[in-house]
C-alpha cells in the first residue's frame, strides 16, 4: 500500500512540474531584464507624489476656468443691464408721452356730467 501511495505521489509531482517551470520561464522571458522589486513603501511614496501633482494641476486648471467664467458672467451681466436700462427708458418715454396725449384729449372735451350727477345746491335766500 505504501508503494502505491508513493507512486501516485511521484506521478502527481511529475505532472505538476511542467506547469511550475512554465510559469517561471514565462515571467523571465516577459521581463528579459530582471528588475529589482520595489518595496511597498516606495510604491506608496511614488503614488502619493503623483496624486499630489495631479491634484495641484487640477486645482490650477479649475481656478483658471472659474476666473474666466466670472469674467464672462460679469461682461454678460453688464451688457444685460445696459439693454434693460435702455428698454426701461424707452418704455418710460412712451408712457410719459401717452399720458400727455391722454391729458390733452381730456382737456379739449366738454364735461360729460349730467345735472343728476352734480350735488344738489341749496337756494340762497
Amino acid at each position: 500500500m505504501k508503494t502505491k501511495f508513493a507512486a501516485i505521489l511521484v506521478g502527481a509531482l511529475m505532472a505538476c512540474a511542467p506547469f511550475v517551470l512554465a510559469q517561471n520561464t514565462g515571467t523571465a522571458a516577459a521581463g528579459s531584464t530582471e528588475k529589482k522589486s520595489e518595496s511597498a513603501g516606495t510604491k506608496m511614496k511614488d503614488a502619493t507624489k503623483t496624486a499630489a501633482k495631479d491634484t495641484e494641476k487640477g486645482t490650477k486648471t479649475a481656478a483658471k476656468d472659474t476666473e474666466k467664467g466670472a469674467k464672462v458672467a460679469a461682461k454678460d451681466t453688464e451688457k444685460g443691464a445696459k439693454v434693460a436700462g435702455k428698454d426701461t427708458e424707452k418704455a418710460a418715454e412712451k408712457t410719459g408721452s401717452e399720458m400727455k396725449k391722454g391729458v390733452k384729449k381730456l382737456e379739449g372735451k366738454k364735461s360729460t356730467e349730467k345735472p343728476a350727477d352734480k350735488p344738489a345746491e341749496t337756494p340762497k335766500n
